[in-house]
């Protein structure tokens, strides 16, 4: 049976943007699929399989070419798995192929479940903070051990709150930035290749590939004993690709601020491009420092990790103290700066067409 006409435009360059804005809308409405396996945890049980396996004793390699052996198959297994089905679903239908590469994006952004996470940590912060206890603290210590990686558990109110701070500003960047500039990075390459029928199942496979990239990243990119050699290619990978969407999303979150804060709205340029540099990530510092001026607060310093205190620089200046408000501010910065990325890479595609 021959397909409709108006089928045809779900294999155009033109239908990533409609893909696009769809993904997020389903992110806004339904968040993360909690009733399926997200794909980020089949990527996270693929990498841990192998990890076992170039760890064994049986392959005489060194930790560095097995982590990197890691890498490459995992990124070789998902898109083994997702390139056989786009390839099929094509020729069956365009339509059932834009669909499929539309749920793929969307379960690879995360603005909903990044404010959702900030809110329970708001939510479980008392709202009286100097009569707050110890005691008190527990709940939100719980929530934001669920965001971050370092020790919570005697963490005080102001870390509480620096805490979750720079895990919405960071992962603004990890969560929602990068993934939809890889996607539009991989529409654009099949339209430079003359390949455009696959520009949105392309999108949704470079999305993919990024989260798989990060996950690995966050699994194996510790500096201690058993990841130090093993989680340097993920690592170094990791910082690669991060590069342009951790800058894209400090310069939103500074754009945003101009609007939205009502005093000292240059702070925000001013920190990110004084302080970037005080952090041990290449990137991660971008969108703290962004956040820190905005926010008007000072992120980093000392923080436990596995048991130890790891002296950090302050990112920031200390102008107020950090409040409980300063989490739905940074709510709104993220949410509005995501917004604002989405439009900034739509319209430049648009142009690139």
């Amino acid at each position: 049976m021959a397909l409709p006409l108006s089928a045809d435009f779900f294999v155009t360059a033109q239908a990533l943007l409609p893909a696009v804005w769809l993904a997020l809308v389903l992110d806004l409405v339904l968040g993360d699929p909690r009733q399926l396996p997200h794909p980020v945890m089949l990527i996270a049980r693929l990498a841990t399989t192998l990890e076992s396996f170039f760890r064994t004793r049986n392959i005489s390699i060194s930790l560095s070419r097995a982590g990197l052996l890691t890498v490459a198959a995992t990124l070789s297994g998902v898109a083994g798995v997702m390139v056989p089905v786009f390839v099929i679903l094509g020729p069956v239908s365009p339509f059932l192929l834009f669909v499929a590469s539309v749920l793929v994006l969307y379960t690879t952004i995360a603005l909903r479940s990044l404010c959702e996470h900030g809110l329970a940590v708001y939510h479980a912060l008392p709202e009286d903070k100097k009569t707050t206890t110890g005691r008190q603290l527990g709940p939100a210590r719980e929530k934001i051990g669920l965001i971050v990686g370092r020790d919570t558990s005697c963490l005080d109110y102001e870390g509480i709150v620096r805490a979750c701070v720079e895990s919405l500003a960071e992962n603004m960047s990890d969560g929602v930035v990068a993934p939809v500039f890889y996607a539009f990075a991989g529409a654009g390459a099949t339209v430079l290749l003359g390949l455009d029928r696959w520009s949105v199942p392309a999108a949704a496979l470079s999305a993919m590939l990024y989260k798989t990239v990060n996950t690995m990243d966050s699994m194996f990119g510790y500096k201690n004993s058993r990841y130090r050699q093993f989680g340097r290619a993920p690592a170094l990978l990791d910082d690669l690709v991060n590069y342009v969407p951790a800058r894209l999303s400090a310069f939103a979150l500074a754009g945003v601020s101009l609007v939205i804060r009502k005093s000292n709205r240059l702070s925000a340029w001013k920190i990110m491009r004084r302080d970037h540099r005080n952090h041990s990530s290449p990137n991660a510092g971008w969108p703290e420092a962004a956040m820190a001026g905005a926010l008007a607060i000072q992120l980093g310093g000392p923080g436990s990790y596995f048991g130890k205190i790891i002296e950090k620089p302050y990112i920031g200046d200390a102008e107020t103290v950090p409040e409980r408000c300063h989490i739905i501010i940074a709510i709104r910065l993220v949410s509005i700066g995501s917004l604002l990325v989405f439009i900034i890479l739509s319209v430049s595609y648009s142009l690139f067409l």
